[in-house]
């Protein structure tokens, strides 16, 4: 526990830090149910779930592939039998795809083909709400009770999840395979984002952002929504990004375009988790102007992503 004995995510509401643009990178996903208590790390320190070898040997094949891996369980009581359910999701704005399957033990995590072909299709979203309390305390207090109501509403949807990024926004929720990703959804009908995502639309105020777009664009979005109202999942889809000496020019589509410049600042030093021991900076955008242009541009590399 941080200063004070305050959670760290008691901090960033204290200090209202902006959640947009903070979504962790992620173009691909991997995520493989491992039932029962995690340790600070769900794979390499959790021996009551997965040998520490076999979790490292699946973290490193999943990285050299490029992807986010995390550990997933059901919420509430556990079964006695465990079973070994695994989802793979593609994200790249508008070739999104979600498979998932089940292995017979938890050595078959190394077998999964990483392009989802083992399993099959499914077109149901998958929820996923940070409950990994070993990491980070806050999502434990802030994560299980927002993973309880998604359950209540949407149990086939609803998982609990290891460490996302960004606990400091503890309750954190990743929306696959869109790769929505949400903060402090304790704070509010959890339930309720889930609604709109199966209507196309999202809760721009606790919106972090999408993981397979590049930080700037996600900032870039959330002043092109409060501009214009627009909650539509789709809509303002990156057109360009510009870097420039301590600004960002993002250009969205929309009729017409939407050319965002964002300002690119450092934070006051903050603790970011609930163990950080040394404040640091964290990178913040503001807006420093928005206007519609007329323009043809080509959608940036998706691989931009950071």
């Amino acid at each position: 526990m941080s200063r004070a004995g305050q959670g760290c995510s008691d901090q960033s509401l204290a200090r209202n830090d902006p959640m947009y643009g903070t979504a962790s990178a992620g173009t691909s996903w991997l995520l493989l149910e491992l039932s029962g208590g995690w340790g600070p790390s769900a794979f390499l320190q959790s021996p009551a779930c997965i040998d520490p070898k076999l979790g490292l040997a699946v973290v490193r094949r999943a990285e050299a592939a490029g992807m986010r891996i995390a550990a997933i369980r059901k919420h509430g009581r556990r079964t006695a039998a465990p079973r070994w359910r695994w989802f793979i999701a593609q994200c790249a704005v508008g070739s999104e795809a979600l498979y998932g399957g089940e292995v017979d033990d938890p050595r078959g995590y190394l077998e999964l083909a990483l392009d989802g072909s083992d399993g099959t299709a499914s077109t149901d979203p998958l929820v996923a709400v940070c409950a990994h309390g070993r990491h980070d305390m806050c999502c434990a207090v802030r994560g299980r009770s927002a993973a309880a109501a998604i359950d209540a509403a949407y149990p086939e949807f609803a998982w609990e999840c290891s460490h996302l990024g960004g606990d400091r926004f503890a309750a954190t929720m990743l929306v696959l395979p869109t790769g929505l990703c949400y903060g402090r959804v304790d704070s509010t009908d959890a339930a309720e984002l889930v609604g709109r995502y199966l209507d196309g639309r999202l809760n721009d105020e606790f919106l972090r952002g999408r993981t397979s777009l590049p930080h700037p664009v996600q900032a870039a979005q959330h002043f092109a929504r409060a501009e214009f109202g627009d909650d539509r999942i789709d809509a303002f889809p990156p057109l360009d990004i510009e870097p420039g000496d301590g600004t960002v020019r993002v250009v969205l589509g929309a009729d017409p375009p939407v050319e965002v410049v964002l300002n690119e600042e450092l934070s006051e030093p903050l603790l970011s988790q609930c163990h950080a021991k040394t404040p640091g900076r964290v990178r913040v955008y503001t807006l420093a102007s928005l206007r519609t242009v007329e323009s043809r541009l080509s959608p940036p590399d998706p691989s931009a992503a950071e």
